[in-house]
């Protein structure tokens, strides 16, 4: 835009904002990972991933940690006898394994990179969630304070 010098110029921007949101699940001991990328985060998304995250689990059982935002805690919350939810103390989402999948991800998939649209950017995670070995996830996700029985 042209302006006169000494002129600030004002431009009108229509901001808007697209949005998906991958839950997901890793296990630090196998490196198998369960995710499903989903719309919103609420409660009713939380209980369809659980939903999902069972049915893949079957017959295993498992911890899942989570913090403890509005929808993890929530009274609606459906619980599954194969899961076991495990709460983080407040303002401590370092503790959680599955962060650092997310600043991986961030850093392969998301950062320094232009996608044409929302469909690409959700194309771009889920092809480095699929290209991720459970040996890599094992190795990222893997935290020496998760004591393992042998």
């Amino acid at each position: 835009m042209w302006a006169e010098k000494g002129v600030r110029p004002t431009v009108v921007v229509k901001h808007g904002y697209k949005n998906f949101y991958v839950y997901s699940s890793v296990s630090p001991i196998t490196g198998e990972h369960i995710s499903l990328f989903l719309p919103f985060v609420n409660t009713s998304m939380m209980n369809l991933y659980l939903d999902h995250m069972s049915d893949a689990i079957g017959d295993k059982q498992c911890f899942l940690i989570m913090d403890q935002a509005g929808w993890h805690k929530s009274g609606e919350l459906k619980c599954h006898s194969n899961i076991e939810i495990v709460y983080l103390p407040p303002y401590s989402p370092e503790l959680n394994p599955v962060e650092r999948l997310w600043q991986w991800l961030k850093r392969h998939s998301l950062r320094n990179r232009f996608h044409l649209d929302l469909e690409a950017m959700m194309d771009a995670v889920q092809e480095c969630l699929q290209t991720a070995t459970p040996s890599f996830l094992q190795s990222l996700c893997h935290c020496g304070y998760l004591l393992h029985p042998d």
